[in-house]
């Protein structure tokens, strides 16, 4: 049963009109638990409230879908606008962005012009930018736009899916980069010729490639709220010597809050991943997707109304 609901949010997750109706309608239906309003001042007011907690965060302007160079465009102006507020009001706080929504689906052309933009503006605000991991379609193009700007860049990292069989090769490829990398299981529904079906086969992959960017000495961010792979990090962590400031864990906004807030009293840097923006409901279904029992939440919102 839930394979069969991961697999029904995973389809909704890329239905074009229910992405406009969300569009619409705004934060409805339980979303505003995971997305932290529409606005650059509605993500900078949760900034300064998770900061206060020792919080980090990396905000995340949310658009997928984008049919044209004005859209594309408008959403890289998103993202500036993102960095300086950042840096305007001092804030611990990374940006994450979808090269989806800087027009890759477009023209490669079009995605440079946009990246270039915002990387300008990140070194010149002091502000790390991750380019986020899509599905596998566009996999190997986010890879070598993220190695051409790394050539370009010191503020930029990307992000690597362990249920993916090509990410042993790909995080050995990127070592040349000395990248500052998200390790994620992934959150795509991808077919058996690319990926493992298997929960243990990812969960081993994870291990994996946590210890190979560990030990070759890069800033590694283990996003994820699985206990095993946390204990595992720590006791790798400790055997090997490796040092807290080389290392964070991630989680998403809205999941496992008192957890998150047990590793910074254990003295581990957590950063909290916080979307924003109108364009929400892809990202919202993959958290459903991911975790079922999110949607009695959603539930609730919708029938208590």
């Amino acid at each position: 049963m839930e394979k069969v609901m991961r697999n029904f949010f995973l389809f909704l997750s890329k239905n074009r009109f229910f992405t406009k109706l969300a569009k619409k309608y705004g934060l409805r239906f339980g979303a505003g638990k995971f997305v932290a309003g529409v606005s650059v001042p509605d993500a900078v007011q949760t900034i300064r409230t998770l900061n206060a907690q020792g919080l980090a965060v990396t905000i995340d302007h949310l658009g997928e879908f984008i049919d044209s160079e004005a859209e594309a465009r408008d959403a890289a102006d998103g993202c500036i606008a993102a960095i300086e507020a950042i840096a305007e009001y001092h804030l611990d706080s990374q940006l994450s962005l979808k090269l989806t929504s800087m027009g890759l689906d477009i023209s490669e052309s079009l995605v440079m012009e946009n990246m270039r933009r915002i990387l300008d503006s990140a070194e010149k605000n002091d502000v790390f930018v991750t380019i986020d991991m899509e599905d596998y379609e566009r996999c190997g193009k986010t890879l070598d736009i993220f190695k051409q700007l790394r050539e370009e860049y010191d503020h930029i990292g990307t992000v690597l899916q362990s249920y993916l069989y090509r990410t042993v090769e790909d995080i050995e490829e990127l070592d040349h980069y000395s990248p500052n990398l998200r390790l994620v299981k992934g959150a795509y529904k991808e077919s058996a010729k690319v990926a493992f079906p298997d929960k243990k086969d990812v969960d081993d992959n994870l291990k994996k490639i946590i210890r190979i960017h560990l030990m070759n000495g890069n800033y590694t961010a283990v996003a994820t709220h699985d206990d095993e792979m946390i204990e595992y990090t720590k006791k790798l962590v400790e055997k090997e010597g490796i040092s807290k400031d080389q290392f964070e864990f991630q989680m998403l906004y809205g999941i496992r809050v008192e957890r998150q807030k047990e590793l910074v009293d254990e003295g581990y840097k957590m950063r909290v991943y916080v979307p924003y923006g109108n364009d929400w409901y892809g990202y919202f279904m993959r958290r459903l997707a991911e975790r079922p029992a999110n949607v009695a939440f959603v539930l609730r919102g919708v029938f208590g109304r």
